[in-house]
């Protein structure tokens, strides 16, 4: 494994899983935050999980930027 396939290695594995730890206490967070507001829960609900495919779209983006 080259130096650089395992860096890649590393921070998808370190994507995975702080974005599996935000899933698994996103609904705990949005019923806590749906007491107060339910438009408020929606959005920071929807925020993190559209937050995970940014997350994969902008490194995909810059991976393509560096290869040129």
């Amino acid at each position: 494994m080259s130096p650089e396939s395992r860096s890649q290695a590393v921070a998808a594995a370190v994507i995975l899983l702080v974005a599996g730890l935000v899933i698994y206490f996103l609904p705990t967070l949005v019923l806590w935050i749906g007491q107060y507001s339910p438009p408020l829960a929606f959005a920071v609900g929807a925020v993190l999980l559209l937050g995970f495919f940014a997350i994969f779209w902008l490194r995909a983006r810059y991976q393509r930027n560096k290869s040129r």
